[in-house]
């Protein structure tokens, strides 16, 4: 595999994703896990997502994570505060809702093992529709520095 960019597999993968979660009126774009050194109890997953017909993040697993969590960061006064979101993330219809850094994401804690940049990962995220129907996405996300379309 060492023929291909990581832009090109980035590329194929989000091609893949697109393919795979739009069937569900939820689209996931852009997903990457930042890397995880030895010894290293957490990290974060970032993604652009857009339900069709809105939607909740409520729930996301990895096998590489003991817990894996939607998570808010935002300034308290001078203060960085990181916190679980409670009752889900809401992706309001054809709204593009984008995890980053700084911001929402997903938290994979008590990590298993470290994530070497250019391996992948795979994550479940789990949504739950204004009808209460849940639905699974299962994603392999490449773990990276950066987002993909930011590295030089």
């Amino acid at each position: 595999m060492q023929f291909f960019s990581s832009l090109s597999l980035a590329t194929l993968l989000c091609a893949t994703l697109a393919a795979t979660v739009h069937a569900q009126s939820v689209d996931v774009q852009d997903a990457w896990v930042r890397v995880a050194v030895p010894g290293q109890k957490a990290t974060g997953a970032f993604m652009k997502i857009t339900a069709k017909d809105g939607s909740r993040l409520v729930a996301a697993s990895s096998p590489v994570a003991g817990v894996t969590e939607v998570h808010e960061m935002k300034m308290d006064g001078n203060i960085m505060k990181m916190r679980a979101v409670e009752g889900g993330l809401e992706l309001p219809a054809g709204k593009t809702v984008e995890l980053k850094p700084g911001g929402f994401h997903v938290m994979l804690l008590d990590l298993k093992a470290a994530l070497p940049k250019d391996t992948t990962i795979p994550l479940t995220l789990v949504f739950k529709d204004a009808k209460g129907a849940e639905s699974k996405v299962e994603l392999k996300v490449p773990v990276a520095t950066a987002p993909a379309m930011h590295k030089h």
